[in-house]
């Protein structure tokens, strides 16, 4: 099994590890992501970054930017859809403290793919093309991709962006394997994550249905892949990553933590968010956050009517003690 868990090379940086959390819009931000840090996660995704915000210098997107020394290495995710754009603003931003720059060519909210950006991507490889040939030959960090299966079921192309990826400069690439359409529902297909490693050389990093160490194994068994991302899996569970990476090292299962253990990690996450976002930003970020760490708690429902309550440190504490104290 010790082999599953290993260092993982992209481009001129070596991660220690191949556990990845994966980047979500509204869940990878600073705090969450010096959790998982803290739990053994091998590279941190931060939020999805527009070039056009950047561009604007708009004062939220430079606060998505922000980087602690604690979570280093992380990756910075950009989105877009002109290449000359996405090469300047990846070049404007590159002394900032991120290992890897990553291109969104995945996401599937509509307003994203509606401006040609994200996933709508996949349905033109070859401005997907463009855009990583720009971007990689911008700046000297190593680039990496992000895509889907394809855009739908009768667009099936992964193993053809892949190729377009690689050719193009990408050192990397990760496949979540649904389409578009699918968005999260229904069974990531693991067989196209095969198909995109048995059909290009730089490493490929497999994302969908991992919710544990069991299946982060299986995944990785099955495709062939370098490493595993991490997705909503994470949300309300940081532990996931301690968990896999002794899975992968043993193929033993370790203790869920104890109810102090999310506690404590529930209060340290909403200290973090009011100390980064302040009171009022950061008390209502953390109801989702805490509806995420107490599911399938008994008395669930009315845990969540108290939890979006909540207005202040003070009843997050008073909340989060009654339910897990």
């Amino acid at each position: 099994m010790a082999d599953l868990y290993r260092d993982l090379k992209i481009g001129n940086v070596t991660l220690k590890g191949n556990i990845i959390l994966a980047p979500m819009a509204g869940v990878t931000d600073l705090p969450f992501r010096l959790l998982c840090a803290g739990y053994g996660s091998s590279l941190q995704c931060m939020e999805m970054v527009s070039a056009k915000a950047i561009y604007y210098n708009n004062k939220n997107t430079e606060a998505l930017m922000e980087i602690h020394p604690d979570e280093v290495p992380v990756s910075l995710q950009l989105f877009g859809s002109e290449p000359k754009l996405m090469a300047d603003m990846a070049r404007k931003i590159e002394d900032k403290p991120f290992a890897i720059l990553d291109i969104n060519m995945g996401c599937p909210v509509p307003k994203v793919v509606n401006n040609g950006e994200g996933s709508a991507l996949m349905k033109d490889p070859v401005k997907a093309g463009k855009i990583i040939e720009a971007v990689s030959g911008a700046i000297d960090k190593p680039v990496t991709v992000k895509i889907r299966k394809g855009f739908d079921d009768e667009h099936v192309n992964a193993t053809e962006l892949a190729h377009v990826a690689q050719e193009s400069g990408a050192a990397a690439i990760t496949v979540h394997g649904r389409t578009r359409e699918q968005y999260y529902s229904g069974t990531a297909d693991w067989d196209i994550i095969a198909a995109v490693k048995n059909a290009v050389n730089i490493p490929v990093i497999g994302n969908g249905d991992v919710t544990d160490g069991e299946s982060a194994a299986s995944l990785i068994k099955k495709t062939g892949c370098d490493g595993v991302a991490i997705g909503r899996a994470t949300r309300g569970n940081p532990f996931i990553f301690r968990e896999i990476r002794q899975y992968l090292m043993t193929g033993v299962s370790c203790d869920r933590p104890s109810r102090q253990e999310v506690l404590d990690t529930i209060l340290k996450h909403a200290r973090l968010q009011l100390k980064y976002k302040g009171e009022y930003i950061g008390v209502r970020e953390m109801r989702k956050h805490v509806s995420w760490y107490s599911a399938g708690m008994p008395g669930g429902a009315k845990l969540r009517g108290r939890v979006n309550a909540m207005e202040s440190m003070q009843d997050i504490e008073s909340v989060v003690r009654e339910a897990f104290g």
